[in-house]
Formats: structure tokens, C-alpha cells, sequence
């Protein structure tokens, strides 16, 4: 059965993978798959969600308005006969493709001024809503409020992926794992010390685990740090994976440990063992939601501060949670 509505996707992994329980939701009204409008860095989370049809590429450059492009991919999406279509990012421009198809009810939060481009439109209470995944499931069909566990999302890895990936690669492991996630895309002032992560692979080690540290070629300088500081246990996967490589990767971990960063929703999302760290943001917006979660913060007064860098030069927030408080957190998972 075709879809009959389109899901616009965010630009960044962990809101896309935030928007996996309203993508159920929606899935489940209509009874069949749900379509996805996403960018093609984002594409890999939308392909392990089971509600999920067909991922339809926009290839737009970030913060590029490209109207010539957006009324291309509106005259194709057009031609697919969807009835519905819910916006998640609240440019203007995000809307464009969706009222170029003339796809009869295009559902979103006004957001930059899109009166005339949703007909559905809703105006967003930030106080009431203050996590995303709980403002993305404000826009679904139908009445009554998700229970707690609605509102988890959920990855799935194909059977065999892990180790497909892990052969590729050359990879090999004692009985645990951890994978480590020391990248930010934000700033500096999201990211846990390089001294930091490779001390807690230094105990890890000495206890027999196996660790790895993944993230994307951006990260590749913080990753080797991170080898070198750790005597060489903490192998550098870092630019290495794409992300559907990382998701498959995380999908065999033990434990994770990770920044506030798509990664660290990956990991909530196909339940891993997960210590999520933060400084200048705040759990309170974008938790990582699951079941085995510790987060671990360092309660300075200016903290959260949400700047990309520490305005003071000494990034207390993060320098002062010592690799000790993780390693407590990850012997707590094993009791």
C-alpha cells in the first residue's frame, strides 16, 4: 500500500531521531508506512525505523533558499498522491516543497510566518512543551496524549549488521564493549575533555573491555587525541564510519558514552547501556530517552548556558566531571 502522508524531516540526527515516535503515531492512523522528505546526512536514522517507506532525498544545501530546486522536488513529490504531509523544522523554506506538491493538508507549527504554506498550523507553547520529541508528537493525528512509553523512540539494526560492519573494518572485541562518543557538532562547550575520555578507557581497559571511539571526520583530531592520550586502547574509529556504519556499530555496545549529541539519541534509541554527558545544554530539552540512561552533569552556576563555547575560558561545567563518576555510572549498569 502507498503512503499517504510525508514526514519533512529535520537537519540534524538527533532531532530526526526524536521524531521517530510521532512517525509511528502517524504510521499507525493510516494504517501503512509513513514517507520521508530528509536530508541525505539524516537519511541512515529514517531507514532503521520500521515505519518508514520510502526516504525520499532533499537535496537541499543547508540554509540555502534554492526555489528553483525546492518547486523540483514539489512537482515530484506531487506525482506520489499524498494527503497529509507534517513539517518538522520550522523554516520557512522546509515548507516550500510540500505547497509547490499541493498535498491537501500540510500540518506544521507556524514557525517563520507560514501562513500561507500549512493549512494546519499550530502555534508553539515552549513552556508546555519542552522537549522536542513531546513538541513533534503535538503535531500528530488523532486525539489523547501518549503515554510515557509512546514517546520513547526506537532504532532498529538489521540481524547481522554488527557484524558485517565490524568485518569490514577489521574490527574485533573481547565480552564488552564500549564505544565512546567525544563529538559535538554545537561547540567545543558540549564536548567532554579528550584527557577525560581516555582515562576512562585506561580503567576500562585494565577491567578487560574493548573500546572504541566513533564519530565523523569532523571528529577524527578528537578521536586520535583520545588514541594517544589512552596509551593506544581507545582505538580511533573516528571518520571512518558513515553514520549508517556508527548506528550499526552502536547497535553492539555494551555501554556508550557519549556527549549531548545525535549520537548519544542513537544510542537511547536502540537502547544501549548509556552515559550521556552534559554542559552547556540542558537534559531538559532533549533528554535522551530510555530506560538505562545516566546523565551526568556538573551543577555550576552557569551551567546551562547553551553557548557553543564557555564564555569564561575555564568550561567547569564538564572539565570538573571527572572520568571517575563515569566509570561509577558503568559499573552501575553491570550490578
Amino acid at each position: 500500500m502507498s503512503a499517504t502522508s510525508l514526514l519533512v524531516a529535520p537537519a540534524w540526527v538527533g532531532d530526526a531521531v526524536m521524531s521517530e515516535p510521532l512517525l509511528r503515531r502517524i504510521a499507525a492512523q493510516d494504517r501503512c508506512a509513513v514517507d520521508i522528505l530528509a536530508p541525505p546526512w539524516v537519511a541512515p536514522v529514517f531507514e532503521r525505523m520500521p515505519g518508514v517507506g520510502k526516504v525520499i532525498p532533499a537535496p537541499f544545501a543547508h540554509g540555502k533558499l534554492d526555489l528553483a530546486g525546492r518547486w523540483h522536488v514539489g512537482r515530484i513529490l506531487k506525482t506520489q498522491g499524498y494527503r497529509n504531509a507534517y513539517v518538522l523544522p520550522n523554516s520557512l523554506k522546509s515548507a516550500l516543497p510540500i505547497a509547490f506538491a499541493g498535498i491537501p493538508n500540510r500540518i506544521g507549527f507556524t514557525g517563520e510566518s507560514r501562513y500561507g504554506l500549512l493549512n494546519r498550523r499550530l502555534t508553539l507553547n515552549k513552556r508546555a512543551l519542552p522537549r522536542m520529541v513531546d513538541r513533534f508528537l503535538a503535531l500528530a493525528p488523532g486525539t489523547g496524549q501518549p503515554s510515557p512509553e509512546d514517546a520513547v523512540p526506537q532504532l532498529h539494526v538489521a540481524k547481522g549488521a554488527f557484524e558485517a560492519i565490524c568485518h569490514r573494518l577489521g574490527l574485533t572485541r573481547n565480552e564488552r564493549l564500549a564505544v565512546l562518543c567525544p563529538g559535538a557538532e554545537y561547540g567545543p562547550a558540549k564536548r567532554w575533555p579528550p584527557a577525560h575520555f581516555a582515562e576512562l578507557a585506561r580503567k576500562l581497559a585494565d577491567e578487560g573491555w574493548t573500546i572504541w571511539t566513533i564519530g565523523s571526520g569532523k571528529d577524527e583530531e578528537i578521536g586520535e587525541s583520545i588514541r594517544a592520550l589512552s596509551d593506544g586502547v581507545a582505538i580511533n574509529l573516528c571518520g571512518r564510519t558513515r553514520l549508517a556504519d556508527a548506528i550499526d556499530l552502536l547497535s553492539g555496545a555494551d555501554v556508550v558514552v557519549s556527549n549531548d549529541s545525535g549520537l548519544m539519541h542513537v544510542a537511547a534509541a536502540l537502547d544501549k547501556p548509556l552515559v550521556a554527558l552534559f554542559g552547556s545544554s540542558s537534559p531538559e530539552f532533549t533528554p535522551p530517552l530510555a530506560k538505562r540512561v545516566t546523565i551526568l552533569r556538573n551543577p555550576v552556576p552557569c551551567s546551562p548556558c547553551f553557548a557553543r563555547t564557555c564564555r569564561y575560558g575555564h568550561l567547569d561545567c564538564l572539565t570538573q566531571l571527572t572520568p571517575n563518576r563515569a566509570l561509577e555510572a558503568i559499573q552501575a549498569f553491570l550490578l
